[in-house]
This record gives structure tokens, C-alpha cells and sequence, in this order.
């Protein structure tokens, strides 16, 4: 199995690198049991590589991009290609590489549920071809010095105006850490708010109006430390990223 480490957007040469893992002249991928995994951090961009050995072109070809055998992800077919139920507006493919067989896919800013096996078809092919990947996406892993200020990121990829929207934050689940809604928060008379953040915790007005609903977190502690949602319950459907803060007391590089 080949293991394949994504933790940045990636670019189309990465495409064309994983694409020589998958394939041998001529053949489909050597074992159809035995599918590519790819790994990558949450909310980062990720290609699943998908190649005809031949080369040929598939401009005029359909191919079509599952998840889980059953869930579709993106369709080609005759010149044109579209992202499927909730990846539309997420997924592309490479139009200047379908003349050399490539029918690679990007998936954006990536969330923990894409994880999965995702199966790239070729069903008009004599013999048919596929090609299977395994998705795991991770959650994003943040690591501060104890003392520092640290930003929390979480932006719809859409960049909607959430300045009229609801977005709440939590640590582990339950904390309640920041809640804006429609204006109000923590910070301008809303009450709830955890003993712990208080006076800690704040947002970017100037940023909502491009989807951007990350928090800073002032003078961190090491109870800080956790696994932090930022939810927008009311949007369908709903979105949640999630994020692990480490915050270590001595020793080590601080990472942002």
C-alpha cells in the first residue's frame, strides 16, 4: 500500500506524481483490494490522482468519481464535468489533462466526513477500469507555546456574508467558548460564555462579511488544550470544522 502525505493545497504537479503510483503501461491499478491512501489535514485541499495507462485522450470520455461505491462525488462526460450533492462546488478536475488520460480530481477544503474510499469509473471502457483511493482527512492540529495568543481558524469556503449568520464555538464538545449570533456575543453582553475564556476570546468583525468566523484565543493556558468545533448549525446543510489545540508549557517551536 502506497501511503501519500498531504498537508498543504496541493498543485497539479502532485497530481501528475501520484498518477505514476497508480499506474503501468497499458493496465488498470495492479490491485483493485488494495486502494492508494491519501491523507490530509482538514480543511486543506486534496487530488485524487486517476490515470489511464495509455495516455489517451478522454476529452470525449465519461468517467465518474464515487464515494463509498454509492455516493456520487463528480461526473465528466462529453466535454463537460460537475461536482455532485454536497461536494458540488468543491470538486474540479484538470481540463488541460484530459488529453493525456488524466481524470484526476481536487477535492477543497476538505472536512472529517470525506474521509473514505472514493472510486474513479471508467464504465464505457473495454475492459472497464477503476480506480480506488482511500480519503482519510484529519483533524487540524495546532500547536502553541503556553502564554501565547493563537488563532482558531473557520471560514465557509463559500466566503458568504455570515455577518447576519450563527456560527458557536465549543471545546470538547461542550465548553462553550464563543457564540455569535446575528450580532450578539460574548463579548457585548450575551451570557453563557465558560469561566475559562472569558475576557480571552475574540473574533474578527472586519472578516465576516467574507465568511470568516475564526476566533483568537489570548494568553493561552494549558487547559486550553483540546479539540475545539466551530459550527454554523443553521446553514443546510450544517458545516462544523473542527480543530486540536496543543498548547505546551516549555520546550519546542511554536507552531501558528
Amino acid at each position: 500500500m502506497f501511503n501519500l502525505q498531504v498537508t498543504s493545497t496541493t498543485m497539479q504537479l502532485l497530481a501528475l506524481a501520484c498518477l505514476c503510483l497508480l499506474t503501468r503501461s497499458g493496465t488498470t491499478f495492479a490491485d483493485e483490494h488494495e486502494p492508494v491512501t491519501i491523507k490530509v489535514n482538514k480543511m486543506s485541499d486534496v487530488i485524487l490522482p486517476c490515470s489511464l495507462g495509455t495516455n489517451e485522450d478522454i476529452e470525449s470520455k465519461l468517467f465518474v468519481w464515487k464515494k463509498s461505491g454509492q455516493k456520487a462525488v463528480f461526473y465528466y462526460d462529453e466535454h463537460d464535468g460537475f461536482g455532485l450533492g454536497r461536494f458540488k462546488g468543491r470538486v474540479s478536475h484538470f481540463p488541460d489533462g484530459l488529453k493525456y488520460g488524466n481524470a484526476s480530481i481536487i477535492i477543497r477544503n476538505t472536512k472529517l466526513s470525506d474521509s473514505g474510499n472514493y472510486i474513479c469509473d471508467f464504465p464505457r471502457l473495454q475492459p472497464r477500469q477503476k480506480f480506488h483511493i482511500q480519503l482519510v482527512v484529519e483533524p487540524l492540529i495546532l500547536k502553541v507555546k503556553k502564554g501565547r495568543d493563537v488563532v482558531l481558524p473557520c471560514s465557509l469556503s463559500s466566503k458568504e456574508n455570515i455577518e447576519f449568520k450563527r456560527f458557536d464555538w465549543k471545546k470538547d464538545g461542550q465548553k462553550k467558548v464563543f457564540l455569535y449570533d446575528v450580532g450578539t456575543h460574548y463579548n457585548n453582553g450575551r451570557a453563557g460564555q465558560a469561566w475559562q475564556f472569558k475576557g480571552r476570546v475574540s473574533h474578527f468583525p472586519d472578516e465576516l462579511k467574507y465568511g470568516n468566523a475564526s476566533i483568537t484565543i489570548r494568553n493561552t493556558k494549558v487547559i486550553d488544550s483540546g479539540v475545539y468545533t466551530c459550527d454554523f448549525p443553521d446553514l443546510q446543510p450544517s458545516q462544523i470544522i473542527n480543530i486540536q489545540l496543543v498548547v505546551v508549557v516549555v520546550g519546542g517551536e511554536c507552531f501558528h
